[in-house]
């Protein structure tokens, strides 16, 4: 995707938006409400054509080859997209006649942990159960692409781990995943690239590790007595500031490496004083994004 434009009226929803998913990788679109995630999206599955700029999804043209990119993706809605009345094996077994190789919808009732209410109807699921019927109706086909929307809303714990266990089944598998989600975690641990949009624009991109480091300063904290602030800041390197709190802990804020907390190591033992505690604290994920995007993460 490049230089994407979207516009609703008097609205830009995206604004010059690139994007770039390789294969067999998982990409998480991430941004507060009205910032164009859902709009970006629909116009990589077809449901949208843009104003302005590029799209290629699997080397086709998402409206224009609409017909030959539906055999080859898989869709996964917040909202569920089943019929009320239908049983979740039903459901399943709709959507899998869909494809010319699916996978067995048994096995994957059972991967999901949707086994014992396969003849339960939709609509009397759980959220949670919904959400992961749902997500197995976007697997079933067997897509090469997948776009998972918000895939553990109102998940429990377990679930939640079971789910994204079969996602990173599916990378492993080679297939590509685009995810918009509003948990930060669930991002961090998942995705091998983030990219967080606001206004329709890319406010940053990069890998999660990347993000969080990127223009961040941690936190090295330790308990030790007989400590001079004044000696500490002599022997820091440069960037790196100490200070002491009221309840008689160090703090030295800035670029935590090895190399800094092998400094607060040797001045300690230089002068016999014992570090009886030390932790290291960074930036996460959502510092990084309410930084940057200025506003509290909203569900």
């Amino acid at each position: 995707m490049t230089g994407l434009v979207k516009t609703f009226g008097d609205t830009t929803a995206v604004d010059g938006l690139d994007l770039h998913l390789r294969r067999g990788e998982l990409l998480a679109l991430l941004g507060p409400n009205g910032a164009g995630k859902t709009t970006t999206v629909e116009i990589c599955e077809g449901f949208l054509a843009p104003d302005a700029g590029t799209v290629s999804v699997l080397g086709l043209d998402p409206v224009a080859d609409n017909d030959r990119l539906r055999a080859r993706i898989g869709v996964m809605l917040q909202g569920g997209g089943a019929y009320p009345g239908a049983k979740a094996h039903e459901m399943l077994r709709l959507c899998a006649a869909y494809s010319e190789n699916p996978l067995d919808p048994d096995w994957l009732m059972s991967a999901l942990g949707l086994a014992e209410v396969a003849g339960t109807s939709f609509r009397r699921l759980s959220g949670g159960q919904q959400q992961r019927l749902s997500l197995a109706c976007a697997l079933v086909g067997r897509p090469e692409l997948v776009f998972l929307d918000e895939p553990t809303a109102g998940l429990d714990a377990h679930a939640r781990i079971m789910v994204w266990e079969l996602i990173s089944r599916l990378r492993s598998d080679g297939v590509s995943i685009l995810l918009t989600t509003h948990l930060l975690d669930e991002a961090e641990e998942l995705a091998d690239q983030i990219v967080i949009i606001d206004e329709g624009r890319a406010v940053a991109a990069g890998a999660p590790d990347d993000l969080v480091r990127r223009d961040a300063e941690g936190q090295l904290r330790f308990t030790a007595d007989d400590v001079v602030t004044a000696d500490l800041q002599n022997a820091l390197p440069d960037g790196a500031h100490a200070a002491v709190t009221p309840s008689g802990d160090h703090v030295v804020t800035g670029d935590v490496t090895p190399e800094l907390v092998a400094a607060v190591a040797q001045f300690c033992a230089s002068r016999g004083v014992l570090i009886s505690s030390m932790s290291v604290a960074t930036n996460s994920l959502q510092d990084v994004f309410l930084t940057l995007t200025g506003r509290e993460v909203r569900a």
